[in-house]
Protein backbone atom coordinates (compact mmCIF):
# COMPACT_ATOMS: atom_id res chain seq x y z
CA UNK A 1 0.00 0.00 0.00
CA UNK A 2 1.69 3.65 -0.78
CA UNK A 3 1.16 6.19 1.23
CA UNK A 4 -2.54 7.61 2.01
CA UNK A 5 -3.36 10.81 3.12
CA UNK A 6 -6.72 10.83 5.36
CA UNK A 7 -8.39 13.98 6.44
CA UNK A 8 -10.73 14.00 10.27
CA UNK A 9 -12.88 16.69 10.44
CA UNK A 10 -15.15 17.27 13.47
CA UNK A 11 -17.55 19.81 14.30
CA UNK A 12 -18.14 20.00 18.35
CA UNK A 13 -19.73 22.58 21.01
CA UNK A 14 -17.48 25.11 21.08
CA UNK A 15 -15.27 24.58 18.19
CA UNK A 16 -14.53 23.01 14.39
CA UNK A 17 -11.14 21.18 13.78
CA UNK A 18 -9.41 19.33 10.99
CA UNK A 19 -6.31 16.83 11.00
CA UNK A 20 -4.45 15.81 8.40
CA UNK A 21 -2.81 12.26 8.65
CA UNK A 22 -0.80 9.88 6.55
CA UNK A 23 -1.17 5.96 6.63
CA UNK A 24 2.05 4.12 5.06
CA UNK A 25 2.92 1.15 3.96
CA UNK A 26 4.26 -0.05 7.15
CA UNK A 27 0.68 0.71 8.61
CA UNK A 28 1.32 3.63 10.46
CA UNK A 29 -0.67 6.58 11.54
CA UNK A 30 1.28 9.84 11.20
CA UNK A 31 -0.12 13.47 12.37
CA UNK A 32 0.98 15.90 9.69
CA UNK A 33 -1.06 18.78 10.45
CA UNK A 34 -3.75 20.40 12.96
CA UNK A 35 -5.93 23.28 11.92
CA UNK A 36 -8.75 24.18 14.45
CA UNK A 37 -11.23 27.17 14.56
CA UNK A 38 -13.30 28.67 17.61
CA UNK A 39 -16.75 29.04 16.82
CA UNK A 40 -19.27 28.58 19.72
CA UNK A 41 -22.36 26.46 18.08
CA UNK A 42 -23.00 25.41 21.35
CA UNK A 43 -24.03 28.99 22.80
CA UNK A 44 -27.15 28.66 20.26
CA UNK A 45 -27.70 24.71 20.24
CA UNK A 46 -28.05 24.34 23.93
CA UNK A 47 -29.73 27.33 25.13
CA UNK A 48 -32.30 27.67 21.89
CA UNK A 49 -32.68 24.48 20.44
CA UNK A 50 -31.35 25.78 17.00
CA UNK A 51 -28.52 27.31 15.35
CA UNK A 52 -28.64 30.92 13.92
CA UNK A 53 -28.15 31.94 10.33
CA UNK A 54 -24.92 34.19 10.83
CA UNK A 55 -23.06 30.58 12.63
CA UNK A 56 -24.22 28.65 10.25
CA UNK A 57 -22.28 31.18 7.77
CA UNK A 58 -19.40 31.26 9.91
CA UNK A 59 -19.09 27.61 9.50
CA UNK A 60 -19.74 27.26 6.16
CA UNK A 61 -17.00 29.57 5.60
CA UNK A 62 -14.60 27.61 8.11
CA UNK A 63 -15.66 24.22 6.20
CA UNK A 64 -14.77 25.99 2.94
CA UNK A 65 -11.09 26.72 4.16
CA UNK A 66 -10.61 23.48 5.54
CA UNK A 67 -11.86 21.88 1.95
CA UNK A 68 -9.07 24.14 0.68
CA UNK A 69 -6.59 22.56 3.09
CA UNK A 70 -7.66 19.21 1.74
CA UNK A 71 -7.14 20.03 -1.66
CA UNK A 72 -3.45 21.51 -0.80
CA UNK A 73 -2.63 18.18 1.19
CA UNK A 74 -4.19 16.18 -2.06
CA UNK A 75 -6.48 14.30 0.21
CA UNK A 76 -7.00 11.09 -0.96
CA UNK A 77 -9.97 10.62 1.88
CA UNK A 78 -12.20 12.34 4.70
CA UNK A 79 -14.05 11.49 7.46
CA UNK A 80 -16.21 14.67 9.02
CA UNK A 81 -18.23 14.32 12.08
CA UNK A 82 -20.76 16.30 14.20
CA UNK A 83 -22.27 15.78 17.27
CA UNK A 84 -24.72 16.38 19.66
CA UNK A 85 -24.55 20.29 18.97
CA UNK A 86 -25.86 19.49 15.55
CA UNK A 87 -27.91 16.67 16.39
CA UNK A 88 -29.90 18.00 19.08
CA UNK A 89 -30.85 21.50 16.84
CA UNK A 90 -34.70 21.65 15.25
CA UNK A 91 -32.99 22.90 11.84
CA UNK A 92 -29.92 19.90 11.64
CA UNK A 93 -30.97 19.13 7.99
CA UNK A 94 -30.73 22.17 6.42
CA UNK A 95 -27.68 23.03 7.96
CA UNK A 96 -26.32 19.74 6.89
CA UNK A 97 -27.90 20.78 3.49
CA UNK A 98 -26.55 23.71 3.18
CA UNK A 99 -22.66 22.51 4.00
CA UNK A 100 -22.75 20.28 1.58
CA UNK A 101 -24.30 22.58 -1.69
CA UNK A 102 -21.26 24.90 -0.20
CA UNK A 103 -18.30 23.08 1.24
CA UNK A 104 -19.50 19.96 -1.17
CA UNK A 105 -18.58 17.96 1.87
CA UNK A 106 -20.83 15.70 3.42
CA UNK A 107 -20.90 15.89 7.15
CA UNK A 108 -22.46 12.56 9.41
CA UNK A 109 -23.92 12.64 12.35
CA UNK A 110 -23.28 10.43 14.90
CA UNK A 111 -25.17 9.37 18.14
CA UNK A 112 -23.11 9.58 21.54
CA UNK A 113 -22.47 6.17 21.07
CA UNK A 114 -20.81 6.01 18.11
CA UNK A 115 -18.68 8.95 19.00
CA UNK A 116 -17.59 7.47 22.51
CA UNK A 117 -16.64 3.95 20.10
CA UNK A 118 -14.71 5.82 18.20
CA UNK A 119 -12.69 7.66 20.59
CA UNK A 120 -12.36 4.33 22.76
CA UNK A 121 -10.66 3.01 19.18
CA UNK A 122 -7.84 5.43 19.54
CA UNK A 123 -6.85 4.55 22.58
CA UNK A 124 -6.83 0.69 22.03
CA UNK A 125 -3.68 1.33 19.71
CA UNK A 126 -1.74 2.95 22.29
CA UNK A 127 0.60 0.77 24.06
CA UNK A 128 0.09 1.65 27.12
CA UNK A 129 -3.77 0.86 27.13
CA UNK A 130 -3.79 -3.10 28.18
CA UNK A 131 -1.84 -2.84 31.28
CA UNK A 132 -3.84 -0.01 32.33
CA UNK A 133 -7.06 -1.06 31.76
CA UNK A 134 -6.26 -4.68 33.70
CA UNK A 135 -5.20 -2.57 36.74
CA UNK A 136 -8.51 -1.21 37.17
CA UNK A 137 -9.65 2.44 34.81
CA UNK A 138 -11.99 5.49 34.68
CA UNK A 139 -12.30 6.70 30.79
CA UNK A 140 -13.03 10.06 31.01
CA UNK A 141 -14.08 12.00 27.90
CA UNK A 142 -15.02 15.75 28.50
CA UNK A 143 -16.59 17.73 25.69
CA UNK A 144 -18.58 20.20 25.50
CA UNK A 145 -21.80 19.13 25.52
CA UNK A 146 -21.88 16.01 28.29
CA UNK A 147 -19.06 13.91 29.76
CA UNK A 148 -19.02 9.85 29.30
CA UNK A 149 -17.13 7.83 32.12
CA UNK A 150 -16.34 4.35 31.09
CA UNK A 151 -15.40 1.86 33.89
CA UNK A 152 -13.04 -0.90 33.05
CA UNK A 153 -12.20 -3.70 35.81
CA UNK A 154 -9.85 -6.62 35.42
CA UNK A 155 -9.41 -5.70 31.47
CA UNK A 156 -12.73 -5.39 30.95
CA UNK A 157 -15.90 -3.02 30.32
CA UNK A 158 -18.51 -3.01 33.51
CA UNK A 159 -20.07 0.20 32.63
CA UNK A 160 -20.17 3.32 30.56
CA UNK A 161 -22.41 6.15 31.59
CA UNK A 162 -23.12 9.82 30.17
CA UNK A 163 -23.34 12.80 32.33
CA UNK A 164 -25.20 15.91 30.43
CA UNK A 165 -23.08 18.38 32.14
CA UNK A 166 -19.86 19.40 29.55
CA UNK A 167 -17.86 22.27 29.51
CA UNK A 168 -20.44 24.35 27.41
CA UNK A 169 -23.14 23.39 29.23
CA UNK A 170 -21.80 24.52 32.64
CA UNK A 171 -20.57 27.82 31.45
CA UNK A 172 -24.00 28.30 29.86
CA UNK A 173 -26.19 27.46 33.15
CA UNK A 174 -23.85 29.41 35.18
CA UNK A 175 -23.25 32.48 33.27
CA UNK A 176 -25.35 34.85 35.19
CA UNK A 177 -22.99 34.36 37.89
CA UNK A 178 -19.45 34.42 35.82
CA UNK A 179 -18.70 37.56 36.87
CA UNK A 180 -18.88 36.97 40.42
CA UNK A 181 -15.13 35.17 40.46
CA UNK A 182 -15.79 34.78 44.20
CA UNK A 183 -18.74 32.33 43.64
CA UNK A 184 -17.98 31.26 40.29
CA UNK A 185 -15.93 28.09 40.95
CA UNK A 186 -17.37 27.07 44.00
CA UNK A 187 -21.12 27.08 41.74
CA UNK A 188 -19.38 24.80 38.92
CA UNK A 189 -18.25 22.36 42.18
CA UNK A 190 -21.46 21.78 42.98
CA UNK A 191 -23.45 21.68 39.75
CA UNK A 192 -20.94 18.97 38.92
CA UNK A 193 -20.89 17.26 42.49
CA UNK A 194 -24.19 16.71 42.37
CA UNK A 195 -23.77 14.07 39.05
CA UNK A 196 -20.42 13.02 40.61
CA UNK A 197 -22.34 11.88 43.68
CA UNK A 198 -24.78 9.17 42.05
CA UNK A 199 -22.07 7.65 39.86
CA UNK A 200 -19.98 6.99 42.75
CA UNK A 201 -22.60 5.47 44.60
CA UNK A 202 -23.68 3.77 41.99
CA UNK A 203 -20.83 2.56 40.07
CA UNK A 204 -17.55 2.65 42.00
CA UNK A 205 -18.55 0.94 46.08
CA UNK A 206 -16.53 -1.92 45.36
CA UNK A 207 -14.27 -0.74 42.79
CA UNK A 208 -10.42 0.25 43.30
CA UNK A 209 -9.67 2.46 39.97
CA UNK A 210 -5.72 2.64 40.06
CA UNK A 211 -6.02 5.05 36.53
CA UNK A 212 -8.26 8.02 35.51
CA UNK A 213 -7.95 8.17 31.65
CA UNK A 214 -8.49 12.15 31.03
CA UNK A 215 -9.77 12.74 27.32
CA UNK A 216 -10.69 16.35 26.21
CA UNK A 217 -9.42 19.93 25.48
CA UNK A 218 -6.96 21.84 27.73
CA UNK A 219 -5.68 18.28 30.01
CA UNK A 220 -2.87 16.80 27.83
CA UNK A 221 -1.18 21.00 27.99
CA UNK A 222 -2.28 21.39 31.56
CA UNK A 223 -0.64 18.06 32.20
CA UNK A 224 2.51 19.16 30.19
CA UNK A 225 3.13 22.35 30.75
CA UNK A 226 2.47 21.57 34.65
CA UNK A 227 5.49 19.07 34.58
CA UNK A 228 7.81 21.53 33.44
CA UNK A 229 11.06 19.20 31.70
CA UNK A 230 9.00 16.17 32.82
CA UNK A 231 7.24 15.61 29.75
CA UNK A 232 4.93 12.83 30.40
CA UNK A 233 1.53 12.27 30.14
CA UNK A 234 1.38 9.92 33.30
CA UNK A 235 1.17 11.84 36.78
CA UNK A 236 0.32 10.53 39.98
CA UNK A 237 -3.32 11.52 41.59
CA UNK A 238 -2.34 13.81 44.22
CA UNK A 239 0.06 15.54 42.62
CA UNK A 240 -2.60 16.46 40.08
CA UNK A 241 -5.25 17.32 42.86
CA UNK A 242 -2.75 20.11 44.30
CA UNK A 243 -1.68 21.64 40.90
CA UNK A 244 -5.45 21.36 39.87
CA UNK A 245 -6.60 23.06 43.58
CA UNK A 246 -3.84 25.87 42.53
CA UNK A 247 -4.93 27.12 39.10
CA UNK A 248 -8.55 26.91 40.59
CA UNK A 249 -8.05 29.60 42.70
CA UNK A 250 -6.98 31.98 40.07
CA UNK A 251 -8.61 34.34 37.46
CA UNK A 252 -8.47 32.88 33.67
CA UNK A 253 -5.71 35.34 32.68
CA UNK A 254 -3.49 33.84 35.31
CA UNK A 255 -3.84 30.02 34.34
CA UNK A 256 -3.64 30.94 30.55
CA UNK A 257 0.11 32.92 31.23
CA UNK A 258 1.10 30.17 33.92
CA UNK A 259 0.35 27.38 31.39
CA UNK A 260 1.38 29.26 28.68
CA UNK A 261 -1.93 29.65 26.46
CA UNK A 262 -2.27 31.46 23.83
CA UNK A 263 -5.98 32.13 24.72
CA UNK A 264 -6.15 34.40 27.93
CA UNK A 265 -9.77 34.97 28.38
CA UNK A 266 -10.94 31.76 27.31
CA UNK A 267 -13.95 31.33 28.90
CA UNK A 268 -14.15 27.75 29.21
CA UNK A 269 -10.85 27.31 30.85
CA UNK A 270 -12.05 27.62 34.33
CA UNK A 271 -14.84 25.16 34.00
CA UNK A 272 -12.81 23.12 32.26
CA UNK A 273 -9.74 23.16 35.32
CA UNK A 274 -12.95 22.47 38.10
CA UNK A 275 -14.39 19.66 36.45
CA UNK A 276 -11.42 17.48 35.44
CA UNK A 277 -10.38 18.46 39.47
CA UNK A 278 -13.26 17.38 40.67
CA UNK A 279 -14.06 14.23 38.20
CA UNK A 280 -10.19 12.80 39.40
CA UNK A 281 -11.04 13.19 43.38
CA UNK A 282 -14.41 11.65 42.96
CA UNK A 283 -13.03 8.43 41.02
CA UNK A 284 -10.13 8.45 43.55
CA UNK A 285 -7.39 7.15 40.73
CA UNK A 286 -3.57 6.37 41.62
CA UNK A 287 -2.46 8.03 38.81
CA UNK A 288 -4.29 10.47 35.66
CA UNK A 289 -3.17 9.02 32.10
CA UNK A 290 -3.56 12.20 29.49
CA UNK A 291 -2.89 10.92 26.27
CA UNK A 292 -3.63 13.53 24.28
CA UNK A 293 -6.19 11.60 21.70
CA UNK A 294 -9.12 13.93 20.22
CA UNK A 295 -12.41 12.91 18.48
CA UNK A 296 -10.07 13.41 14.84
CA UNK A 297 -7.65 10.85 16.24
CA UNK A 298 -10.42 8.55 16.83
CA UNK A 299 -11.81 9.32 13.68
CA UNK A 300 -8.84 8.17 11.80
CA UNK A 301 -8.08 5.19 13.64
CA UNK A 302 -11.88 4.09 13.03
CA UNK A 303 -11.25 4.89 9.31
CA UNK A 304 -7.65 2.61 9.38
CA UNK A 305 -9.34 -0.29 11.37
CA UNK A 306 -12.75 -0.30 9.35
CA UNK A 307 -10.37 -0.19 5.96
CA UNK A 308 -7.67 -2.78 7.65
CA UNK A 309 -5.00 -0.54 7.14
CA UNK A 310 -4.02 -0.91 10.40
CA UNK A 311 -4.66 -4.10 12.60
CA UNK A 312 -5.54 -4.20 16.15
CA UNK A 313 -5.54 -6.99 18.27
CA UNK A 314 -8.16 -5.28 21.22
CA UNK A 315 -10.92 -7.73 21.33
CA UNK A 316 -13.86 -5.34 20.99
CA UNK A 317 -16.59 -8.15 21.35
CA UNK A 318 -15.53 -9.09 24.58
CA UNK A 319 -16.12 -5.18 26.00
CA UNK A 320 -19.75 -5.76 24.63
CA UNK A 321 -20.18 -9.69 26.36
CA UNK A 322 -18.62 -8.11 29.36
CA UNK A 323 -20.34 -4.77 29.38
CA UNK A 324 -24.00 -6.93 28.93
CA UNK A 325 -23.26 -9.52 31.66
CA UNK A 326 -22.02 -6.53 33.95
CA UNK A 327 -26.14 -4.77 33.01
CA UNK A 328 -27.34 -7.90 33.41
CA UNK A 329 -26.12 -8.62 36.86
CA UNK A 330 -26.98 -5.23 38.29
CA UNK A 331 -30.80 -6.31 37.76
CA UNK A 332 -30.13 -9.54 39.01
CA UNK A 333 -31.04 -11.58 36.08
CA UNK A 334 -27.69 -13.37 34.81
CA UNK A 335 -29.20 -16.59 35.97
CA UNK A 336 -28.14 -20.13 35.35
CA UNK A 337 -31.49 -19.88 33.19
CA UNK A 338 -29.91 -17.19 31.15
CA UNK A 339 -26.29 -19.06 30.26
CA UNK A 340 -28.49 -21.90 29.28
CA UNK A 341 -30.76 -19.76 26.63
CA UNK A 342 -27.77 -17.95 25.82
CA UNK A 343 -26.05 -21.31 24.82
CA UNK A 344 -29.05 -22.91 22.99
CA UNK A 345 -29.41 -19.64 20.87
CA UNK A 346 -25.94 -19.51 19.87
CA UNK A 347 -26.20 -23.60 18.93
CA UNK A 348 -29.18 -22.84 17.10
CA UNK A 349 -27.82 -19.91 15.12
CA UNK A 350 -24.96 -22.16 13.85
CA UNK A 351 -26.64 -24.67 12.88
CA UNK A 352 -28.82 -22.44 10.82
CA UNK A 353 -25.75 -21.30 8.70
CA UNK A 354 -26.61 -22.43 5.49
CA UNK A 355 -29.98 -20.87 5.77
CA UNK A 356 -30.62 -17.61 7.92
CA UNK A 357 -27.89 -15.45 5.78
CA UNK A 358 -26.39 -13.99 8.73
CA UNK A 359 -23.04 -13.10 9.75
CA UNK A 360 -20.97 -12.76 13.09
CA UNK A 361 -22.32 -9.27 14.30
CA UNK A 362 -25.58 -10.55 14.12
CA UNK A 363 -24.69 -13.83 15.95
CA UNK A 364 -23.02 -11.36 18.52
CA UNK A 365 -26.06 -9.61 18.75
CA UNK A 366 -28.23 -12.38 19.54
CA UNK A 367 -25.73 -13.40 22.14
CA UNK A 368 -26.15 -9.65 24.08
CA UNK A 369 -29.81 -10.48 23.73
CA UNK A 370 -29.59 -13.78 25.65
CA UNK A 371 -27.72 -12.40 28.10
CA UNK A 372 -30.40 -9.11 28.66
CA UNK A 373 -33.57 -11.12 27.86
CA UNK A 374 -34.63 -11.11 31.31
CA UNK A 375 -33.35 -7.77 32.85
CA UNK A 376 -36.91 -6.28 33.00
CA UNK A 377 -37.84 -8.79 35.16
CA UNK A 378 -36.16 -6.70 38.54
CA UNK A 379 -38.40 -4.14 37.62
CA UNK A 380 -41.86 -6.35 36.29
CA UNK A 381 -43.25 -9.74 36.36
CA UNK A 382 -46.14 -8.46 34.32
CA UNK A 383 -45.03 -6.36 31.66
CA UNK A 384 -40.72 -8.10 31.50
CA UNK A 385 -40.14 -7.49 28.02
CA UNK A 386 -41.44 -4.05 27.59
CA UNK A 387 -39.20 -3.06 30.79
CA UNK A 388 -35.81 -4.96 29.80
CA UNK A 389 -36.53 -2.62 26.86
CA UNK A 390 -36.46 0.13 28.24
CA UNK A 391 -33.40 -0.68 30.38
CA UNK A 392 -31.58 -1.69 26.91
CA UNK A 393 -32.51 1.73 25.65
CA UNK A 394 -31.41 3.47 28.53
CA UNK A 395 -28.50 1.92 29.26
CA UNK A 396 -25.11 2.04 26.84
CA UNK A 397 -23.06 -0.83 25.74
CA UNK A 398 -19.91 -0.16 24.97
CA UNK A 399 -18.83 -1.34 21.46
CA UNK A 400 -22.56 -1.00 20.08
CA UNK A 401 -23.79 1.44 18.05
CA UNK A 402 -27.10 2.93 19.14
CA UNK A 403 -28.55 1.42 15.98
CA UNK A 404 -27.38 -2.17 17.11
CA UNK A 405 -28.96 -1.29 20.22
CA UNK A 406 -32.09 -0.45 19.29
CA UNK A 407 -31.98 -4.34 17.36
CA UNK A 408 -31.24 -5.77 20.51
CA UNK A 409 -34.00 -4.29 23.04
CA UNK A 410 -36.43 -4.96 19.68
CA UNK A 411 -35.10 -9.11 20.21
CA UNK A 412 -35.86 -8.97 23.84
CA UNK A 413 -39.08 -6.80 23.77
CA UNK A 414 -40.77 -9.28 20.54
CA UNK A 415 -39.61 -12.38 22.17
CA UNK A 416 -42.73 -13.48 23.73
CA UNK A 417 -44.76 -12.37 21.06
CA UNK A 418 -45.53 -14.98 17.77
CA UNK A 419 -44.46 -12.43 14.95
CA UNK A 420 -43.39 -8.55 15.31
CA UNK A 421 -45.56 -6.18 13.74
CA UNK A 422 -43.52 -4.39 11.13
CA UNK A 423 -45.28 -1.37 11.58
CA UNK A 424 -44.22 -0.81 14.95
CA UNK A 425 -40.88 -0.49 14.46
CA UNK A 426 -40.43 0.80 11.02
CA UNK A 427 -39.82 4.53 12.42
CA UNK A 428 -36.61 2.76 14.85
CA UNK A 429 -35.36 0.09 11.87
CA UNK A 430 -35.31 -0.30 8.39
CA UNK A 431 -36.63 -3.63 6.49
CA UNK A 432 -33.07 -5.28 6.32
CA UNK A 433 -32.81 -4.77 10.04
CA UNK A 434 -36.66 -5.49 10.95
CA UNK A 435 -35.37 -9.34 9.03
CA UNK A 436 -32.22 -9.28 11.40
CA UNK A 437 -34.50 -8.84 14.35
CA UNK A 438 -37.11 -11.31 13.37
CA UNK A 439 -35.28 -13.73 12.81
CA UNK A 440 -33.04 -13.45 16.01
CA UNK A 441 -35.77 -12.78 18.66
CA UNK A 442 -37.59 -16.17 16.73
CA UNK A 443 -34.35 -18.19 17.61
CA UNK A 444 -34.26 -16.34 20.90
CA UNK A 445 -37.79 -17.33 21.79
CA UNK A 446 -37.48 -20.90 20.90
CA UNK A 447 -34.41 -21.03 22.98
CA UNK A 448 -35.74 -19.48 25.97
CA UNK A 449 -39.07 -21.82 25.38
CA UNK A 450 -36.97 -24.82 25.66
CA UNK A 451 -36.22 -23.70 29.10
CA UNK A 452 -39.14 -22.93 30.50
CA UNK A 453 -39.57 -23.94 33.72
CA UNK A 454 -36.16 -22.30 34.55
CA UNK A 455 -34.27 -26.14 35.63
CA UNK A 456 -32.46 -26.68 32.81
CA UNK A 457 -33.36 -30.01 32.61
CA UNK A 458 -31.43 -30.69 29.89
CA UNK A 459 -27.25 -30.88 30.82
CA UNK A 460 -26.24 -30.77 26.93
CA UNK A 461 -28.24 -29.46 24.25
CA UNK A 462 -26.91 -29.85 20.18
CA UNK A 463 -28.70 -28.76 17.09
CA UNK A 464 -28.20 -30.29 13.42
CA UNK A 465 -30.19 -28.86 10.64
CA UNK A 466 -31.14 -31.63 7.86
CA UNK A 467 -32.01 -29.91 4.98
CA UNK A 468 -33.71 -32.90 3.07
CA UNK A 469 -36.26 -33.02 5.84
CA UNK A 470 -36.42 -29.75 6.14
CA UNK A 471 -35.94 -29.62 9.92
CA UNK A 472 -33.56 -28.60 12.85
CA UNK A 473 -33.09 -30.99 15.36
CA UNK A 474 -32.20 -30.30 18.51
CA UNK A 475 -30.84 -32.94 20.71
CA UNK A 476 -31.45 -32.73 24.92
CA UNK A 477 -29.79 -34.94 26.77
CA UNK A 478 -31.45 -35.02 29.97
CA UNK A 479 -32.04 -36.93 33.43
CA UNK A 480 -35.47 -35.06 34.10
CA UNK A 481 -38.83 -34.84 32.92
CA UNK A 482 -39.64 -32.41 30.00
CA UNK A 483 -43.08 -32.69 28.48
CA UNK A 484 -43.46 -29.23 29.91
CA UNK A 485 -41.15 -28.16 27.18
CA UNK A 486 -42.34 -29.92 24.36
CA UNK A 487 -45.57 -29.82 25.16
CA UNK A 488 -44.67 -25.92 24.64
CA UNK A 489 -42.89 -26.67 21.74
CA UNK A 490 -45.66 -26.00 19.30
CA UNK A 491 -46.27 -22.59 20.01
CA UNK A 492 -42.92 -21.94 19.05
CA UNK A 493 -42.53 -23.77 16.39
CA UNK A 494 -45.14 -22.26 13.53
CA UNK A 495 -43.28 -18.65 13.37
CA UNK A 496 -40.00 -20.06 13.48
CA UNK A 497 -41.09 -22.65 10.33
CA UNK A 498 -42.49 -19.79 8.69
CA UNK A 499 -39.37 -17.22 9.10
CA UNK A 500 -36.78 -20.43 7.91
CA UNK A 501 -38.92 -23.03 6.20
CA UNK A 502 -37.02 -25.48 8.97
CA UNK A 503 -39.30 -27.11 11.44
CA UNK A 504 -37.24 -27.45 14.92
CA UNK A 505 -37.70 -30.93 16.08
CA UNK A 506 -36.82 -32.07 19.96
CA UNK A 507 -35.21 -35.54 20.41
CA UNK A 508 -34.90 -36.34 24.24
CA UNK A 509 -31.92 -38.64 24.84
CA UNK A 510 -32.05 -40.31 27.97
CA UNK A 511 -29.12 -40.40 30.39
CA UNK A 512 -29.23 -43.53 32.99
CA UNK A 513 -29.13 -42.49 36.71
Amino acid sequence: MSIRTFAAIYIGSYEVSLKIFELSAKRQLRKIDLIRSRIELGLDSFSKGSIGYERVEELCQILKEFRRIMDGYRVDDYRAYAGSVLRDTSNELFILDQIRLRTQLKVQIIRNSEHRLINYEALTFQPEFAEVVREGAALVDVGGGSIQITLFWKGRAVTTQQIVLGVMRIREKLSGIQAKLSHYDAQIQELIDKELEIFRKLYLPDKEIKYVVMGGNFIWDILHQAQGQEKSSVMEGEKFLKIMKKLQKKRTEEIARELNFSNEHDPLLLPSVVLYRRLAEAIGAKYVWAPGLTISDGIAYHYARENQILKNDHDFDADIISAATALSERYSSFTRHTQATRGLALAIFDALKKVHGMEARQRLLLEVAAILHDCGRYISLVNQADWSYQIIMASELMGLSHLERVMVACIVKYVSYPEIPYEEVQELLDQERYMIVAKLAVILRLSNGLDRSHKQKFQNARAVLKLKEKQLLITLETRENIILETGLLEGYTDTFERIFSIRPVIREKRILQ
